[in-house]
């Protein structure tokens, strides 16, 4: 049936638009995630959404204990559109919460912070499975409890007087260094399973096409009716 709806919503776009989400969608991973906890200016969040689409990171998982995750369109461009984004803000220990599922599926945990110096980004070894990239408030940081829980840390070489980039910034150099190394790697590690291809393109598609629900109402009726 999954199969069926997607091929039956996907002529009502264009086959350039259906041929762009497919390449984008060759290019996509989940082995790399990002985690956002307590972000608080729109405009930052809205750039690391920016960069987790233009570097082909599909997941992202946001943390909300203080702050409200907002998107700034003018920044993000429209980037959240594209991006499978998972929000924990309903209960006491949001971090918590997050990093507990975060594990569960397989992810070691990596706290960004220029705090320790276990390892540099260039240390930083992709081959050792699955890896959650998670990047603090813009002041204190990752949180206590995200240090506890941490499997390894990860700092960008710096070499001035600052004592750290900006957010958005060091989003952006995390994931160019490790996108590009990802892409080293057996195209079946990194990529996404065909099953999980199918799901996001049918989102995709739903967000593109006008009045989809309208439509998709249409295909199941037409379906009952076969079936008959």
């Amino acid at each position: 049936m999954h199969k069926n709806l997607l091929r039956y919503l996907s002529k009502f776009i264009t086959p350039a638009r259906l041929a762009l989400f497919e390449k984008v969608l060759n290019e996509r991973t989940n082995y790399i995630t990002v985690v956002l906890e307590d972000i608080f200016q729109p405009q930052n969040a809205s750039a690391v959404l920016r960069s987790c689409d233009c570097f082909g990171i599909q997941n992202v998982h946001v943390i909300e204990n203080r702050n409200e995750f907002t998107v700034n369109k003018e920044v993000s461009l429209g980037s959240s559109k594209w991006l499978s984004i998972q929000k924990y803000n309903e209960e006491e220990h949001n971090s918590q919460n997050a990093i507990k599922k975060l594990k569960k599926d397989g992810y070691r945990i990596i706290a960004t912070t220029p705090h320790t110096s276990e390892q540099t980004l260039h240390e930083f070894d992709v081959r050792k499975g699955k890896a959650a990239l998670v990047f603090g408030s813009e002041l204190p940081g990752v949180s206590e409890i995200i240090m506890n829980e941490a499997d390894e840390f990860l700092k960008i070489p710096m070499y001035g007087f600052t004592e750290s980039f900006n957010i958005s910034v060091s989003a952006a150099l995390v994931l160019y260094e490790i996108s590009n190394r990802l892409r080293e790697l057996e195209p079946e590690k990194w990529k996404l399973p065909e099953k999980e291809k199918d799901e996001i393109k049918l989102e995709w598609i739903r967000s593109t096409v006008k009045q989809s629900q309208l439509l998709e109402e249409r295909f199941y009726k037409e379906m009952t009716k076969e079936q008959d």
